[in-house]
């Protein structure tokens, strides 16, 4: 099994990013790492080489310091990555990063992709499924549990009243929620190790792209902080109480 995982690197995975005078993510002279959400499908990955043999490919766009992100997930086990990173991506949007992340995929030989369900500073929820549709294989989303069963996969999505067993061919790409198997924490031995280990980077030209094809459709041309929060009402029990939570429920336009 050749698993290929979509990772990235996020600015303050566990704070507020920062926005440049461009309006666009401080990426670089900040703190960062590996999205927390990707260590999901990274664990998921592990498990499934671990059970069927084959290795784990970890592809990620960014500038040259998202590295750290594969580097980490190298340390947890993944056997091999690759990075695009050019300057003309900058600011990309979700489908000008989808048609990168593909053309990476297609250089690979993979049987299964997987991602994370959304990421922490983007969280749009739509590139894994822009991806699948690219490289026009099936997609499985959601998954608390994945493996392989006689050459397709099977995914266990979480639902209201319980689960649902989703079946697809390979090859295909499937996203894990937070809610699957704990990742495993690197070990030292996988840390040295992850120094040693194959890390392919590309340019934007070496996938056959143009910049035309990555160029975002829209852009920001201001941001405004949000509102601070105000203060409760407290509604005193009597005659008018029941009036008033209405009327709060009305303005907050849940009735």
């Amino acid at each position: 099994m050749q698993v290929a995982v979509l990772v990235k690197y996020v600015p303050e995975p566990q704070g507020t990013p920062t926005l440049g005078e461009d309006l666009l993510l401080v990426r670089e002279g900040v703190e960062g790492g590996l999205d927390p959400g990707d260590e999901y499908p990274i664990e998921a990955a592990l498990r499934i080489v671990e059970a069927h043999g084959g290795e784990v490919t970890l592809v990620s766009m960014g500038p040259e310091i998202a590295a750290a992100a594969i580097r980490k997930g190298l340390s947890m086990g993944a056997h091999a990555g690759v990075l695009v990173s050019d300057p003309a991506l900058r600011g990309a949007d979700a489908l000008g990063t989808a048609r990168v992340l593909a053309a990476a995929l297609r250089r690979t030989s993979f049987d299964l992709v997987l991602a994370g369900v959304e990421s922490t500073d983007g969280s749009t929820g739509t590139l894994p499924m822009t991806v699948a549709e690219l490289l026009d294989v099936p997609s499985a989303t959601f998954a608390r549990a994945l493996e392989v069963v006689d050459g397709r996969l099977r995914i266990d999505r979480q639902t209201e009243e319980g689960y649902d067993v989703v079946e697809c061919p390979l090859p295909a790409l499937a996203t894990v929620t937070a809610s699957a198997a704990e990742p495993r924490y690197p070990t030292l031995k996988g840390i040295m190790s992850a120094k040693t280990k194959p890390l392919e980077q590309l340019l934007l030209a070496g996938l056959g792209l143009s910049e035309g094809e990555v160029t975002p459709t829209q852009r920001a041309t201001a941001a405004v902080a949000a509102p601070e929060k105000g203060p409760g009402e407290v509604v005193p029990a009597g005659e008018d109480a029941v009036r008033r939570v209405a009327d709060l429920l009305a303005e907050a336009k849940v009735i």
